[in-house]
């Protein structure tokens, strides 16, 4: 089993007091079913699932009256097999889109409080309006109050190197460094970083990851993304409704396109000549409520909080997994990634991705500073208090984007991320690409 940082988050809302219902949310084939499986085996005396896709029959015990005790009979009469008791039995209740009244019966389960119940299910972040799928079902009343959320997402990097066989030392080690803003050792610099290659390569789809971490064979790797990818356009044309289909899949095909090249801002225009938002804004929502993109806002000032400066008609998007990206542009960007020898536009694409999807790992919003046409500051995160610019560079250039917004704003720290070693001048600090983990 891949070890996974959502596992101690899952621990966490087990031992809280007045537990809610848990709903698992994420993007499809990040591990949300065989984690929660794995923690119910684990954790409890009694695991129940319920699969709403596979199980249909099951959604009857949802039907008629949804008190608790009539919901936990037909239970145990549908599942004679199943052992219900009270603080040692987690329910879970997957694909829970497809059974609108298991969705509303949430409120009384989660008062009923005798067992732990979690759900989860595919594209949870679509509204029902948003979801073409005829099977999805509309509740009649959601939960709202009965429910908290866990966000899941592909494996990052710190994660990777666990798949790797890197334990804490080795880690902390690193952490040590950064946190007192001391270079790391040569030898040390140059493998992790050539490790951050290969998971700019592999990205953190679990199955990817752990075929990779067994086999290392990156043909493999790209059959496995490429089956991904398939799905997701399947996902596609599921779950969008009629004409939209073609236009989301279009918007998202567009995304590695726009990300080789220097555009502040997402064009609609490079989706079909001569169109705009009014054609493709709803499609582009779609891709960013199925959590298959991250949007990154431009900004019109540097000021917290970050989300009320932020201008909803000027972003970019970022694709969901670093490896799902470098498949989507083929063979040869894959082995320039590996060698360190990609150049041009692509190249600063690329870093800025996963970068983005770093960030976003690690809980923050995304959002970008660009005030004119001669500068831009690829990334702008609320920490501590403070607004905090992070620079990307492919290598370690000049700054001077970067100079312009210390001039303008007098921020206590700033980052630089580049292939390169730590250091730090003034308030300029200056990191490798792969402690983006610590930030």
């Amino acid at each position: 089993m891949l070890k996974r940082k959502a596992y101690a988050k899952l621990v966490e809302w087990k031992n809280s007091k007045n537990k809610k219902t848990l709903m698992v949310k994420g993007a499809r084939q990040v591990g949300k079913t065989y984690l929660v499986r794995e923690f119910g085996r684990n954790e409890y005396t009694s695991f129940i699932e319920i699969n709403f896709i596979r199980q249909k029959q099951l959604k009857a015990i949802f039907d008629s009256e949804l008190s608790a005790d009539n919901i936990y009979k037909r239970m145990t009469a549908a599942m004679p097999d199943i052992h219900l008791i009270p603080g040692k039995t987690l329910i879970f209740l997957d694909e829970i889109q497809n059974c609108g009244n298991a969705r509303t019966a949430i409120k009384f389960l989660t008062e009923d409080k005798r067992y732990d119940v979690i759900t989860s299910g595919s594209l949870l972040g679509l509204t029902y309006a948003e979801n073409g799928d005829k099977e999805a079902e509309e509740p009649v009343s959601v939960p709202t109050g009965y429910e908290s959320f866990l966000t899941m997402y592909s494996l990052d990097f710190e994660e990777f190197l666990w798949a790797e066989g890197y334990g804490v030392e080795s880690i902390e080690s690193l952490k040590t460094c950064y946190t007192s803003v001391e270079k790391v050792d040569t030898f040390i610099n140059d493998k992790f970083e050539e490790l951050f290659r290969e998971y700019m390569v592999v990205g953190g789809m679990p199955e990817v990851v752990a075929h990779y971490c067994e086999n290392h064979d990156f043909n493999e790797v790209t059959a496995i993304q490429e089956q991904i990818l398939e799905n997701y356009r399947f996902d596609i044309a599921k779950h969008a409704k009629g004409a939209e289909k073609q236009k989301v899949r279009a918007c998202y095909d567009a995304v590695p396109k726009q990300l080789t090249k220097e555009l502040k801002k997402f064009q609609y225009a490079t989706v079909e000549k001569g169109k705009t938002s009014k054609k493709y804004g709803g499609s582009v929502q779609w891709l960013i409520d199925a959590a298959v993109v991250n949007p990154c806002y431009n900004i019109h000032e540097a000021e917290i909080p970050l989300k009320a400066n932020s201008i909803d008609s000027q972003f970019k998007l970022y694709i969901n997994d670093p490896g799902l990206l470098c498949a989507m542009y083929g063979f040869e960007t894959r082995l320039a990634i590996l060698n360190g020898s990609i150049k041009g536009n692509a190249k600063g694409g690329i870093y800025e991705n996963v970068i983005a999807d770093a960030l976003v790992k690690n809980g923050y919003k995304l959002y970008y500073y660009k005030p004119d046409d001669d500068h831009e500051i690829e990334f702008l995160i609320e920490k501590n208090g403070d607004v905090v610019p992070v620079e990307v560079k492919a290598k370690n250039s000049a700054s001077a984007s970067l100079n312009s917004f210390i001039d303008d704003y007098s921020p206590r720290i700033v980052y630089k991320l580049i292939s390169g070693n730590v250091g730090r001048v003034d308030e300029k600090i200056t990191l490798p690409h792969y402690m983006v983990m610590f930030l």
